[in-house]
């Protein structure tokens, strides 16, 4: 291992505050990494959904392993399906995109819609199809009994009255996103529209399969604003069909 003069450390000591240099394996003289060391160790993050002005969602190419970080070896944090509890085609929020230089694989980040809420992992960019664009987002403010749609310049083109789960059974707050659009369910407690997000309440909800916090609209409008769901999100039947056709799948959702 090289040695360093006495001279050199008191300068290394003056300027940096240490006196020592470590030569490690790719280590330069100036004891960082050598720019090919480096990038064969740190992937090459690109951010792709800042869950307010622009998003990207994709649906997936095949069921494959969600993983902790982006690498085959890393422990599996759930599994991409193709469909949701309600039938419908299942999408995922991406996150960040990352090339692992060693390998050449490009990996995606993801959001997995399950319990506990929040869960992310990363899967091989292949196992996701075109990425798509969505621009804006819809913030519920749980203290003020209120949902608005924002658009990607932040302003407000939507805002309503909203009711939302009662102190025993309360709608999570977090960062969620629209998984399905769905037309009247056959139930006039959900009113002529429903929208599937990637939130789970904690405790059951009154969503079709069990656990899905949804927002759909109410044959119970004298309820709302308030607090009389089991965990879902209600609306006036006026103000979902509206936010329905203003809305599009993929939108992130702010619940604060």
């Amino acid at each position: 291992m090289p040695r360093v003069g006495i001279h050199a450390a008191r300068s290394l000591a003056l300027g940096f505050g240490i006196g020592v240099l470590v030569f490690g394996p790719g280590a330069s003289a100036t004891g960082a990494a050598s720019p090919s060391a480096a990038s064969q160790a740190v992937p090459e993050e690109v951010v792709l959904s800042n869950g307010r002005t622009l998003s990207r969602w994709a649906y997936p190419q095949a069921g494959a392993v969600v993983r902790k970080t982006p690498s085959r070896a890393a422990r599996a944090v759930g599994r991409l399906h193709f469909l949701t509890e309600d039938g419908q085609a299942e999408v995922y929020m991406a996150l960040k995109k990352a090339r692992v230089p060693r390998t050449g694989v490009t990996w995606i980040q993801v959001t997995v819609p399950k319990r506990p809420n929040h869960v992310t992992g990363w899967v091989a960019a292949s196992a996701l199809g075109a990425l798509h664009v969505v621009r804006g987002r819809l913030v519920v403010r749980r203290s003020k009994l209120r949902a608005t749609l924002y658009n990607g310049a932040g302003h407000a083109i939507w805002s309503a009255p909203v009711g939302i789960g009662r102190p025993s059974l309360p709608t999570p707050a977090g960062h969620f996103y629209v998984r399905e659009k769905l037309r009247a369910i056959g139930a006039p407690l959900y009113g002529p529209y429903a929208l599937g997000t990637s939130a789970y309440a904690p405790t059951l909800t009154d969503w079709p399969g069990g656990g899905v916090v949804g927002i759909h609209g109410t044959n119970e409008p004298q309820l709302i604003p308030g607090r009389p769901s089991h965990g879902c999100m209600r609306l006036r039947n006026a103000d979902i069909t509206r936010l329905w056709h203003l809305i599009s799948v993929g939108t992130p959702i702010d619940v604060i």
